[in-house]
Order: C-alpha cells, then sequence, then structure tokens
C-alpha cells in the first residue's frame, strides 16, 4: 500500500490561501477545482420546491431526464442523490469487506470510503471489488473495455460529461456495476449537492435503502430536471470549454510548463517545481491544486471570461 492512498486532499481550501497571502475573497479566482466556471443559469424555483417535502413525481421527472441525458440503458436502474460524495462514502457497503483495487494516482475519495469500512486497497491486482476514475483525475486518462470481473465494479464518471462519446453507461446493466455521476462539475453548480448512481437494480436498491427518503431538495430536484433536458446548453458549453482549455494550455506552456493531461474542465501541468508555480500564482490572488504525491504536477481549473487577465497577470 502505497503512502499517497492514505492522504487525503483536495481542491479548494481558499481560506486557508488567503490566511497566508492576504487579499479580499471576491478578488481571488480558485482554479483549484474541476468546476464549470460558466455554471447553468437555473432561472426561477417555484415557491412550493422550497416549502413542500419532495414528491414522486419530481424524483421520477428528474430520473427521466437523467436516463434521456446519459442514455441509460434499460434495465439499469437510476438513483438521485445529494452529491456524488454521499454515494461514494456508501458503495463500500453494498458488499462484503475484502479487498479493492483503485488504480492510482486518482481521486482519493474512494479509497478512503473502502479503507473506513475496512477494505483493504491495492492499486494493481484482482480484488473483489474495483474502483476506476473515466476520465481520471487529474490526468484525464480515459479506459478502453476495463473489465467487470469483480463482484463489485464502480466507474466514476464525474467529468465524464465534457466527452459523453467516451461514456462506459452501457455497463450498467451488468450485475455488480455502478456508474457514478455528478450534476457540480459540468452544470458548475457544485452547491446544488446533486449526484446519481446508476447501474445493477439491487445495488442500487440496497443505495436508496441507506440514504432514505427526500434525500435530494425540492430545489435540486427542479434544477437537475431543467439543466438535464437542455441539450443546446450542453453542447455549447462543451464547445468553449475545449476553446477554453485549449487557451489555457497555450498561456501556460509558453511559460515552461508542460502538459500532462486533463479535461477540458482542468488542466494538468508537469511544471518542475509545483511549490513554486503555487505560490507564483497565489500572488496574484489565483489558488492552483497540487498534490502530494508529486513535486511537479499542477492543476488548474478554467477561468470565467472575465478573469483572463487575471490568469496571465499571475503568470
Amino acid at each position: 500500500m502505497t503512502q499517497r492512498q492514505h492522504i487525503r486532499d483536495h481542491g479548494g481550501g481558499l481560506d486557508a490561501a488567503i490566511a497566508t497571502y492576504g487579499g479580499q475573497r471576491d478578488r481571488w479566482l480558485d482554479l483549484s477545482t474541476g468546476i464549470n466556471p460558466m455554471a447553468y443559469p437555473i432561472g426561477d424555483i417555484s415557491p412550493n420546491a422550497w416549502t413542500a417535502l419532495p414528491d414522486q413525481a419530481a424524483f421520477s421527472r428528474l430520473e427521466a431526464a437523467a436516463r434521456a441525458f446519459w442514455t441509460v440503458p434499460e434495465g439499469a436502474a437510476v438513483l438521485a442523490a445529494p452529491g456524488a460524495s454521499s454515494l461514494i462514502a456508501r458503495v463500500p457497503t453494498l458488499q462484503s469487506v475484502g479487498r479493492v483495487v483503485i488504480s492510482g494516482p486518482t481521486y482519493n475519495e474512494h479509497a478512503a470510503a473502502f479503507r473506513a469500512q475496512g477494505w483493504h486497497v491495492d492499486e494493481a491486482g484482482l480484488g473483489d471489488a474495483r474502483v476506476i476514475v473515466h476520465p481520471n483525475n487529474p490526468d484525464g486518462h480515459f479506459w478502453r473495455d476495463p473489465s467487470y470481473d469483480q463482484a463489485l465494479s464502480v466507474i466514476d464518471e464525474s467529468f465524464c460529461d465534457v466527452e459523453p462519446a467516451a461514456s462506459l453507461i452501457a455497463a450498467a446493466t451488468r450485475p455488480g456495476v455502478i456508474v457514478l455521476k455528478s450534476f457540480g462539475k459540468f452544470w458548475g453548480l457544485a452547491g446544488v449537492r446533486l449526484g446519481f448512481a446508476v447501474g445493477d437494480p439491487l445495488l442500487i436498491d440496497k443505495l436508496r435503502e441507506a440514504i432514505g427518503p427526500w434525500q435530494v431538495s425540492g430545489p435540486a430536484l427542479e434544477i437537475g430536471a431543467r439543466a438535464l433536458s437542455d441539450q443546446s446548453w450542453a453542447t455549447s458549453t462543451r464547445q468553449r470549454l475545449g476553446r477554453d482549455a485549449a487557451r489555457l494550455d497555450a498561456l501556460v506552456t509558453a511559460k515552461g510548463a508542460k502538459l500532462v493531461g486533463g479535461t477540458t474542465l482542468f488542466r494538468l501541468y508537469d511544471v518542475g517545481d509545483a511549490v513554486a508555480w503555487q505560490d507564483r500564482f497565489a500572488r496574484g490572488q489565483v489558488w492552483s491544486r497540487i498534490f502530494p504525491y508529486s513535486d511537479r504536477w499542477l492543476r488548474l481549473g478554467l477561468p470565467a471570461s472575465d478573469r483572463w487577465d487575471q490568469v496571465e497577470a499571475a503568470l
């Protein structure tokens, strides 16, 4: 078991950056996460969404929108949850404790969740369960034809909405398979706290029972159904993200960095000295992401359309 599996680090932490470098929060540009900076326009929310317990019709509308947007195959079940993180925390309880394989480096909450339930976590070999992050965070690697031989196979597609053709959602009908979807990242609405599990109906039913009733708020149900039904916005957003990712690459590599990978929501660079680069950006009130397992890698999200000048000045 490698040391990096025990380190639970995240993007964010802007409060600590401000405490170190100073400045007003509204002047800081947080690029340490992979959240779309141009969020979906949520529009008006009905008063009933705030005052009444969510009804089954609202859940059904959200589920139908999710099925259509992700082309969920018939025979796979869909569960909406209060964020993908809540699902990640509960997935290890779906099978008897054993050995889980999680290839790294990757998003560290999966290993932490399995370890918290008593599982043995390894990065390679055979196991009773397997987790793949598709595309991987932080390098953007897409898995091609992964095996589903384990009793539990988890496919985290939190960042896959930028490249829907690469989705492994067709595997959701296989026994033991669960595909996780995040709403906050592509739609830029992390505060809504909405995520989905798609897959084996037996496992989805276990998750549903563990999470309990009314698990998603009325406003989240309404916003989610509206956003997932807006294919036009999704298409134009993918195009914009592609252009902005290329623009960021051009700016950063011109200063000597090398592109390692990423998605169009975040870019990963080899900068030689990650701490020094993070410090340089922070002095320009731009917060970036570095990693405990690499002293060379720096990850940047994309700025909003009116904040590019700040990125260029910090470089």
